[in-house]
């Protein structure tokens, strides 16, 4: 097993600006991953403060480069798995702070295990010493191999826990539970999103992932693989709309403290998503059927209804004009290429 490095607990103390009108302290755990680096930026440019905590193992520093000299954004390296001692107001905590990918959760288990549980635990005692609202990015994968469709809140899910992706799918698990006993036993003021697959700019082109798989690929002529054939389903949220849904979520005062499913229920099959990817990329990349690895779910498909009548909100980029910012990234990742990216004007989502 590869042994990733360790970083040791770090102190912080700031003096932040005067309080303009509005604004929040926030601290966004792995804000320097795909997710959180896209919160960090809806975050500064809402006029909010942001504390940026990043261990770097998954997240990127140019994900956050054009934020560095930002008057209202400070960088921490730092490991959540270790405690952190934090001086001055805190009003907002976002946990994001770990690898979402499967080939990179999977490197180190027992560290994305505690990432999951000592990171939490450690997240919840700054929230509680400092009174700021914290929210749990949590997973579909807690519904692990589902046996029904599309998925409530309400499910309890099927997940082995012995499993190749176990270490995630429960870690992701024992962290709700962290979440909801502290809210209930010590009053911490939590909220808990259940993310659906996400796709946009910045994503690691080596993350493993349906979308960027199918689009670096497709990009390079290389096969696409289909994983026992295709059939499986995914349904997939661009970037800007699970940011929206984030903040909806952590700013609504009616919402309570169950969790929320935030995805977008257009549902694919991946067989149909990989044909989408090369017929927007141009190309000719052959596509290959594989073995389906152990415990990969069947289907993935959120019900938003709670979403939508808690907070009003539902996704509104359609997967086709996500896909457009999207591929151009990852040309220009692969290109070796800095790209700015455009807003998307939005259209009917799936």
């Amino acid at each position: 097993m590869t042994h990733l490095p360790r970083f040791e607990t770090q102190d912080i103390s700031w003096a932040p600006p005067r309080r303009h009108r509005g604004q929040l302290r926030c601290l966004v755990a792995g804000g320097a991953g795909f997710l959180g680096s896209h919160l960090c930026d809806r975050l500064i440019e809402a006029g909010h403060s942001v504390i940026c905590i990043d261990n770097l193992l998954t997240g990127r520093t140019k994900n956050i480069a054009h934020l560095m000299e930002h008057p209202d954004f400070t960088f921490l390296r730092h490991d959540v798995i270790a405690p952190l001692q934090m001086y001055g107001e805190l009003d907002r905590i976002y946990n994001l702070a770990c690898a979402a990918s499967p080939p990179k959760y999977q490197l180190d288990p027992l560290h994305t295990f505690q990432t999951c549980v000592a990171g939490s635990m450690n997240l919840l005692s700054l929230a509680e010493r400092t009174g700021a609202r914290i929210l749990q990015a949590s997973t579909s994968e807690v519904y692990g191999d589902p046996d029904i469709s599309p998925q409530r809140e309400d499910y309890r899910g099927r997940v082995n826990t012995t499993g190749p992706r176990a270490c995630y799918d429960e870690g992701k698990r024992a962290a709700e539970t962290l979440f909801h006993d502290l809210q209930a036993i010590r009053g911490i003021d939590t909220r808990i999103a259940r993310i659906f697959n996400t796709y946009g700019p910045r994503m690691d082109p080596e993350d493993g992932r349906v979308i960027s798989n199918f689009v670096t690929r497709a990009i390079r002529g290389a096969p696409l693989q289909l994983y026992g054939g295709g059939t499986q389903t995914r349904s997939l949220c661009y970037v800007d709309d699970l940011i929206s849904g984030l903040v909806a979520l952590m700013e609504s005062e009616t919402v309570g403290h169950d969790p929320v499913n935030l995805g977008n229920p257009g549902e694919y099959t991946v067989a149909e998503l990989a044909h989408i990817v090369r017929d927007m990329c141009e190309s000719r990349a052959p596509l290959v059927v594989s073995d389906l690895p152990l415990d990969d779910p069947m289907q993935r498909c959120p019900d938003i209804t709670r979403a939508e009548t808690r907070l009003g909100w539902r996704p509104e980029i359609a997967l086709r004009s996500g896909l457009v910012p999207t591929i151009a990234y990852f040309r220009a990742e692969i290109a070796g290429v800095e790209t700015a990216t455009a807003p998307i004007t939005a259209t009917a989502a799936e």
